[in-house]
């Protein structure tokens, strides 16, 4: 059974370099500029991984009524998961949504009527 530390931290990102205050409603666990995370956790909050990587969003997901980013560690390669928060950057993860998908393309919008 998963572990749960709440930790609520304000930090700078190591990617973008935005400084990043704490959360409001929940633990903060990635940058809500750039989305990029830390890998510092073995369960959530706990800080034991002797990684330290930096985790790269690279897609999302539907999870209930919100989304979860799914990220890769750059540095071991680990796979996470971590549920979007409220004020993260709606158009970075629309990005990341339809990054390396193939886009529905409507062949008539480029005829002339």
């Amino acid at each position: 059974m998963k572990q749960f530390h709440m930790r609520n931290e304000g930090f700078i990102c190591e990617n973008c370099g935005a400084h990043i205050e704490k959360a409001t409603k929940t633990a903060r666990d990635h940058c809500p500029i750039c989305l990029y995370s830390k890998h510092v956790d073995i369960f959530p909050g706990d800080r034991e991984n002797t990684c330290q990587g930096l985790l790269k969003p690279i897609d999302v997901e539907k999870f209930k009524n919100t989304y979860k980013i799914i990220y890769k560690c750059e540095k071991c390669g680990q796979l996470h998961k971590n549920i979007m928060a409220e004020d993260d950057d709606m158009l970075a993860i629309i990005n990341l949504s339809t990054k390396n998908k193939e886009i529905l393309r409507f062949p008539y919008l480029n005829e002339e009527w």
